[in-house]
């Protein structure tokens, strides 16, 4: 199969992992890069061997490149994406898909409208913890899901991040950094979510840089920093959720548990593709480890665009796709929204799993 020629536009910090990965990938080839601050793209080009550095314009005109992985900050996601699909390529984005419902619509409409394909991150569902999760609850080794608990405690990315000011404006905070790994591993494990209901806050307003040419420099904090509220999904679960960037001390909640008519699954943090689960079952006293479906890395960051590669190819559905995205990214500002409104939020899209392959094997593991 020949491989599809790609460019990526924005060379920022999660840039260095997707060329890492990329590099001898047997469907993808790399052949520029872009960046508003062209002294970063070239960086990544030297790093790298990527032979052309462009403007943002001169890579979108390329007709060379089919595809565009677009890794900008979450503000440009939507415009970059639209900018992409008008231009005729297939596009994967970062996460989330956009800011805004509205921006989160077009991107889909329009690459329906051209026949293209968009994905977007995160892909670390298709890696073995979330997939050997789903594995066992579609065997039945918890009975029935009827709850589930899901936490990211943390203190906020302002201690090691050089850059910091975009986590804390609209499409920031936990929800928009954080919340798409677990949502994206809720709706795998769970279905699609039905109505949320929640509360929302900034808890801590005085924060500071904590690292690079910028420490001690205020931060200005204008999104929500601590987010509760629980979850009905479709298929009648109720899930607790939190995500917080206001927990400076430590947190002993799991990252998320899943509970059934016969017992109880642990699954690992969702921001990684591999990790233990273990099962405890119902009259039982101790937990055991599920075996793997299949083996995953530590980092595979990527195999969601592969993934999406070896869709156009064969003419099928992808699986780390728009609409996944968008059913994310429909939950994500329901958790607002109900705190201001103060009432539920039903969605207004839906989400059906396909079926997901381990890119690395082409292992086929049935899907919800």
């Amino acid at each position: 199969m020949e491989k599809m020629k790609a460019g990526i536009i924005g060379c920022g910090n999660i840039s260095a992992i997707y060329l890492e990965n990329l590099k001898t990938n047997p469907y993808i080839e790399v052949v520029a890069v872009a960046d508003l601050i062209r002294e970063r793209a070239q960086e990544r080009a030297d790093e790298f061997n990527i032979a052309n550095v462009y403007n943002v314009d001169e890579l979108l005109q390329n007709n060379e490149i089919e595809l565009v992985l677009n890794l900008t900050v979450p503000g440009s996601h939507a415009m970059t994406d639209l900018a992409a699909l008008e231009a005729g390529k297939h596009v994967y984005a970062e996460k989330p898909l956009a800011i805004s419902l509205e921006d989160g619509r077009k991107v889909i409409e329009l690459a329906e409208e051209k026949g293209l394909y968009v994905g977007s991150a995160p892909d670390t569902f298709l890696g073995s913890g979330i997939q050997t999760a789903r594995k066992a609850i579609e065997e039945g080794l918890i009975g029935k899901p009827i709850a589930a608990t899901s936490f990211f405690m943390g203190g906020g990315p302002e201690a090691w991040h050089p850059d910091p000011e975009f986590f804390y404006v609209a499409g920031g905070g936990p929800m928009f950094d954080m919340g798409p790994y677990y949502l994206t591993a809720l709706i795998t494990l769970l279905g699609s979510i039905r109505r949320i209901s929640a509360s929302a806050g900034i808890q801590i307003a005085d924060r500071k840089i904590g690292s690079g040419p910028k420490e001690g420099t205020a931060l200005r904090v204008e999104t929500p920093t601590h987010l509760a509220g629980t979850i009905d999904f479709a298929d009648g679960a109720i899930v607790t959720m939190i995500t917080s960037f206001d927990i400076r001390g430590a947190s002993d909640l799991p990252r998320i548990e899943i509970y059934g008519t016969e017992g109880t699954l642990s699954v690992p943090d969702p921001n990684f593709f591999n990790g233990e689960v273990k099962i405890r079952r119902y009259g039982q006293d101790v937990w055991e480890t599920v075996k793997p479906a299949f083996e995953s890395g530590h980092n595979e960051r990527g195999i969601g665009v592969t993934e999406m590669v070896q869709s156009i190819r064969a003419g099928r559905e992808h699986k780390a796709s728009g609409k996944l995205a968008y059913h994310v990214l429909e939950a994500m500002h329901a958790f607002q929204r109900s705190s201001l409104e103060g009432k539920h939020i039903h969605l207004e899209s839906t989400y059906d799993s396909v079926v997901t392959t381990d890119p690395s094997e082409n292992k086929t593991v049935e899907s919800h």
